[in-house]
């Protein structure tokens, strides 16, 4: 693996030091609220991204019949789309495996696909959840251990990030988090400043491409937007932070 440098070590007006960017999500919506930003400033510098979804969200919608996730997997993708355009990233592949059940497939067919897009794309950065999935959420982990095989079985060594938070971003609307159950399934890898690859405050205008990004996520954003307002909103995904998989740095 390429060793990984710290924020000190960057111009983070400059981010095309990450290089061909491949980003790895589990469902329609990750892209934009764990990595929407990152996306959006490296590809208006003209650095390569490709985003990788594990299934089209089909699940988002609880104890909804099958025709029902039938028609949400069509409108969430078209969402995602939607988002994917106003973040300026032009290539997205679907994996097309069941929400809900990405950590009962077959891994070895999973793996074999990152194999393959690892090879066409040849990324020098990786974005994707760490082990714990950010969440908690089975799928997540599942999309992270798939990264992780892949990578050893590919030929190419790129830097690997993942997403993570600063107790300063978790004092940022605890309510939001609390109310709408974001960490009910398992909490988020918890670094200090200074063991990051790399924070991003997003400035204002990458910040509103976001929020209009997370809007197009109509049928995931809908209710929390009018529960809590734009403003609210933006405040809670104004910072992106990533960090080097736990084994190569340190948190807590």
């Amino acid at each position: 693996m390429t060793t990984e440098m710290t924020t000190a070590d960057h111009d983070h007006s400059d981010l095309s030091w990450l290089g061909t960017t491949l980003t790895v999500w589990a469902h329609p919506d990750d892209e934009t609220y764990l990595g929407g930003g990152l996306s959006s400033i490296l590809s208006d510098q003209g650095v390569r991204v490709v985003c990788v979804t594990a299934t089209r969200g089909e699940a988002g919608a609880p104890l909804s019949d099958v025709q029902t996730r039938m028609t949400l997997a069509k409108v969430r993708a078209q969402e995602s789309t939607d988002a994917m355009e106003i973040l300026g990233v032009r290539e997205h592949v679907w994996l097309d495996y069941p929400d809900g059940a990405c950590a009962t497939v077959d891994p070895a067919n999973a793996i074999a696909s990152l194999v393959d897009i690892l090879q066409r794309v040849r990324p020098q950065t990786i974005v994707t959840f760490g082990p714990e999935g950010h969440t908690g959420h089975p799928d997540h982990r599942a999309v992270s251990r798939w990264v992780d095989e892949a990578v050893l079985r590919s030929s190419l060594a790129p830097r690997i990030l993942h997403v993570v938070v600063t107790e300063a971003q978790l004092a940022v609307d605890p309510e939001l988090n609390d109310d709408f159950g974001v960490f009910d399934e398992g909490r988020p890898r918890v670094c200090k400043p200074e063991d990051l690859a790399l924070q991003i405050e997003l400035s204002e205008a990458v910040l509103q491409r976001k929020v209009d990004a997370l809007v197009r996520h109509r049928s995931q954003t809908e209710g929390l937007i009018d529960a809590v307002g734009l403003d609210r909103l933006a405040a809670w995904v104004a910072v992106e932070s990533f960090a080097a998989p736990a084994s190569q740095g340190s948190s807590r």
